[in-house]
């Protein structure tokens, strides 16, 4: 670095206001220098090449949007063979011996299925659930790590297998009732026969989204093989619609990720900075975080499309994740639209500019959040909003790992719901248009900082890393909630706004 000429450090002090302090000043003017050197040197050794396990994760994605052309020329059982064929080589050549970790699970699943329907679904996610846990801590019975490809087809098959259980449930429920119309309740579950081991294990391994998600129901599947004329489906113009920014959002993760490389938070360094600097790394963080997901699951959800997985009329309305809520039979010789609205995982722009916490979860991970809604939320042991909001957010940090930064991540999140909740009722209710539109901008900025905040527990993953970082911020996020909290029940307000929030969920 060039050395700083005595013209720039006499401008340096005559800033400061106290020209007569000239050493005082020179020293800070040092400290500043070495600190930024320190953080330039830190981001300039910084490795910009992707780990092995990002190639092969990017060339996975790669690989399945032409693929995904093929398959919509098949029949239905040699699209079901090959389609198992392609998953199963895709998962034993990156996991080798750990596929054993993934049959267990869905052999496991199926005998409970087979032995009894009417308790699978409980029985499921208890030997599902359990089954993580033993997957996470092998190492403690002298058995090898899993990789981390591993680690991603577990998750999304925990998903999958406990999801079945509860389909195989309706369907058994449902022809016991001896059900001959269909209603809006019965849509997500109207399989039309029990599923074999062959029909499951296909299902299980499914070349897509084996591992790069997103998440689909058994249904979903069969309505795929079964497709009457998968190669007229109109896949073209909407798989180009959620690649044409994938590149974007790559090249941005790559510059900001350099620039802002997450290793430099545990540096002693890093504390030797002032507190807008602290508070803004975290800010760079999560945005480096959002662009890696985006291009990730804008990528997986191209290779859904290119298959025609997920596609559906509109008239259909479906949900990401659980697909059809409504039974849809268009005229005959009418245009039908179709959508892919079932395997959409990420809404970008809503992730970022949705106003409230709450939302902002619906427009991330989005099957995900289905799955978690459906047979978490709705099952939860408790009443008030917030509980249930809590318990979703322990099981779905279990579910994404027992690192302890997710468990302080996740229930940050009822906090700051609490906390909107008691600002809207308390202050934003009594407001008018302009006044709502101002507290809503503010809301939006808090709500931002709310994840930039949570993302770094997610990143870091240990408590001392976690609660190291929150603490060079004075825990600011979590102080901000707790005094809205405050604020909102001496200014009285809260009923009105939980009975809003029950009608929209």
């Amino acid at each position: 670095m060039r050395k700083p000429s005595v013209q720039s450090e006499l401008e340096f002090t005559s800033s400061c206001g106290y020209v007569d302090q000239w050493g005082a000043c020179a020293v800070r003017k040092q400290e500043v220098i070495h600190s930024f050197c320190a953080f330039q040197e830190h981001a300039s050794t910084r490795h910009t090449e992707m780990s092995p396990e990002e190639l092969v994760y990017l060339g996975i994605l790669a690989a399945s949007v032409p693929v995904g052309v093929l398959f919509r020329y098949l029949s239905p059982p040699v699209k079901q063979g090959a389609a198992l064929s392609l998953g199963l080589l895709i998962v034993i050549a990156t996991c080798g011996i750990h596929t054993l970790h993934s049959l267990c699970t869905v052999l496991g699943t199926w005998l409970i299925i087979r032995i009894n329907w009417r308790k699978a679904p409980p029985l499921s996610l208890a030997w599902t659930f359990l089954y993580l846990l033993f997957f996470r801590m092998v190492t403690w019975f002298g058995l090898p790590s899993p990789t981390p490809f591993a680690n991603a087809i577990q998750l999304l098959l925990t998903l999958k297998m406990v999801s079945l259980a509860y389909e195989v449930q309706s369907y058994h429920s449902e022809k016991k009732k001896d059900v001959s119309s269909f209603s809006k309740s019965s849509v997500n579950s109207c399989l039309s026969h029990e599923p074999s081991l062959y029909d499951v294990v296909s299902y299980s391994y499914c070349y897509v989204g084996v591992m790069t998600g997103p998440f689909f129901r058994y249904q979903t599947y069969v309505d795929w093989l079964e497709q009457t004329d998968p190669v007229s489906l109109p896949c073209k113009a909407p798989c180009l619609s959620r690649l044409k920014m994938v590149p974007v959002y790559g090249v941005l993760f790559l510059s900001v990720n350099f620039l802002f490389p997450l290793s430099y938070v545990r540096t002693d360094d890093f504390l030797e900075h002032n507190f807008f600097f602290r508070f803004f790394y975290m800010v760079a963080v999560f945005f480096v975080f959002r662009m890696r997901f985006y291009s990730a699951w804008c990528g997986a959800e191209a290779g859904c499309i290119t298959a025609g997985l997920g596609c559906y009329p509109k008239g259909a309305e479906s949900k990401p994740g659980g697909g059809p809520t409504i039974q849809y039979s268009p005229e005959p010789g009418a245009p039908v639209e179709y959508d892919f609205r079932t395997i959409q995982n990420i809404d970008c722009y809503n992730t970022d500019f949705c106003v409230k916490v709450r939302h902002g979860m619906r427009y991330w991970n989005m099957t995900v959040q289905w799955w978690l809604h459906q047979y978490v939320y709705s099952s939860a042991p408790f009443r008030a909003y917030a509980l249930r909001a809590g318990w979703t957010m322990l099981v779905s940090a279990y579910w994404h790992g027992l690192h302890v930064g997710y468990y302080l991540s996740f229930l940050t999140i009822p906090v700051c719901i609490a906390a909107e909740l008691a600002m809207e009722s308390s202050v934003r209710s009594r407001l008018g248009a302009v006044g709502q539109k101002v507290f809503d901008w503010v809301h939006w900025f808090l709500k931002m900082r709310a994840y930039d905040y949570m993302c770094m527990g997610f990143v870091l993953l240990k408590a001392g890393d976690t609660l190291h970082y929150w603490s060079s911020i004075y825990f600011i996020i979590h102080v901000v909630a707790l005094v809205c909290i405050a604020a909102g029940r001496l200014m009285g307000g809260g009923t009105k706004e939980k009975s809003r929030v029950k009608a929209e969920n």
